[in-house]
């Protein structure tokens, strides 16, 4: 694939615009609560969009497309667990979680307010939860570089390490620079143009002669949810996916975020039409690729959405659609580095070192944080054999295992303790890790089942023994009262 000055030109424009929302939101961002959370003034449509392009990142146009090209529709089941998780999210969680962070002195991540919640004046709930944050976004982080180091590098030639180097460097500028603000408006053009790319590229392919040729020679397997290789734990695995959302640091944020626990309705409908379609789309896209490249497999069936979009259209349009790619890289990524930098400053920086720091020096330390986690997250992505779809399923696992249980059972139950919750925490990242080094018979399932399962054994084991104290049980009493 040679490069073509429309693409280049298209690609240019769109980070020039990415640059624009960036440098607009820097001057919007006047403290650390608008840095870290936008000052919790964002309103259902942006929140709703940034939800899903944070959700979905590269993943969404890469590592799907390319299981469906790869394996047929039997891989739509990861959608469907998907679809159902984040709804069961925004009517469970986004709610309670918007009123309770502001409850519990405004709270701005969440081992600030597991810490509030919890009472818990040593600081370990923070510490551990920040830690295992750190630890799984790089792995995250290090999972859209990857992608967009391949985007670089098919549709530029240029070699992987020089396109990681490009990439990071693209998605890190905007975050640096404008903070929540700059995350959640790019998110919201961002989501649009994903959508639309999702949803022409496959269209145009299918009225193409070659796609339709492809049709007589189509294993019919590739066309059905249940072919020969499905397998009970395969099918359990893959819908397991919907129990990530209940822990993801970088969507529960959203929701903290978010103008009014009011608005919660209008943008879970948003987000979950953006999200259905969007998900359709992507499985659309991949079986389309099976359809159009049957006579000549792809090398890197990661690249379909890419060389589908360079075929059907013209370099003007392509390049347009191509961005998307980026665009859902960058979308992701930037979520996580943000997530990352607050946690870096609200919850090691002012927790330990400088409690009295005042806002422009949080920032100012938030934005150097950015930049360390991607250096470290670039490390990771130097593999140039690394998997888009490897690497997120494995800090999926980890934040939904780790954090999930514990966001669940802090909304919802009374009796649960500071001690329990470490115990949750620490036992689901333990056991997602330790999994993950497994393999064959039950140890093929995905290891956030049993992380999940684990996790909330030992949360509720560890509460009976030790139960919080009168004054926690009082405040989510309180709490309770708001809703």
């Amino acid at each position: 694939m040679t490069i073509e000055l429309p693409i280049l030109i298209t690609f240019i424009g769109y980070l020039a615009l990415m640059m624009g929302i960036g440098l607009w939101a820097y001057k919007a961002t006047d403290s650390v609560d608008d840095y870290i959370l936008g000052g919790r003034g964002m309103g259902p449509g942006v929140t709703a969009l940034s939800v899903g392009a944070s959700d979905m990142s590269g993943w969404l146009l890469l590592g799907l497309p390319g299981a469906v090209y790869l394996g047929g529709l039997g891989e739509a089941w990861i959608g469907f667990g998907l679809v159902f998780g984040a709804w069961l999210n925004w009517l469970f969680v986004a709610k309670r979680l918007r009123i309770y962070t502001e409850f519990t002195d405004n709270a701005l991540t969440l081992p600030d307010f597991f810490e509030k919640r919890f009472e818990d004046s040593k600081g370990i709930l923070k510490l551990v939860s920040a830690v295992t944050i750190l630890v799984f976004f790089t792995f995250y982080a290090s999972s859209g570089m990857v992608g967009g180091a391949i985007l670089f590098e098919k549709v530029f030639g240029l070699d992987y390490t020089l396109a990681l180097i490009i990439g990071s460097t693209i998605i890190v500028a905007y975050t640096f620079v404008g903070g929540f603000f700059a995350v959640s408006w790019t998110d919201f053009f961002q989501g649009s143009l994903m959508l639309v790319a999702l949803l022409i590229v496959p269209i145009a392919i299918f009225s193409q002669p070659e796609a339709q040729q492809g049709f007589e020679t189509l294993d019919p397997a590739m066309l059905s949810l249940f072919s020969e290789n499905t397998t009970f734990i395969g099918l359990v695995s893959l819908l397991a996916w919907g129990l990530g959302y209940f822990g993801q640091p970088h969507i529960l944020s959203r929701f903290m975020a978010i103008g009014s626990a009011k608005d919660i309705t209008v943008s879970r409908r948003i987000a979950m039409s953006w999200m259905v379609v969007a998900l359709f789309g992507a499985l659309a896209t991949g079986l389309a690729g099976t359809l159009y490249f049957a006579a000549e497999p792809l090398e890197n069936p990661e690249t379909v959405f890419i060389h589908l979009a360079h075929a059907a259209f013209n370099p003007w349009i392509g390049g347009l659609l191509i961005a998307a790619i980026l665009s859902a890289i960058m979308s992701t990524i930037d979520s996580q580095l943000l997530v990352c930098s607050s946690v870096i400053t609200e919850d090691f920086y002012k927790k330990w070192l400088r409690p009295q720091a005042e806002s422009k020096e949080l920032m100012l330390v938030g934005r150097i944080g950015v930049l360390a986690i991607a250096v470290i997250a670039g490390v990771v992505a130097l593999n140039p054999e690394s998997s888009v779809l490897g690497l997120v399923s494995y800090a999926w696992a980890g934040f939904g295992a780790a954090f999930g249980p514990v966001v669940l059972m802090s909304l919802f139950w009374r009796d649960y303790s500071r001690n329990g919750a470490v115990a949750t925490i620490i036992v689901g990242a333990v056991t997602v890790v330790v999994w993950k080094q497994l393999s064959g018979g039950i140890f093929d399932l995905y290891e956030i089942l049993p992380g999940f399962l684990f996790a909330t054994i030992a949360g509720v084991l560890t509460s009976k023994l030790q139960a919080p104290s009168d004054k926690v049980k009082a405040q989510f009493s309180e709490f309770e009262a708001k809703l």
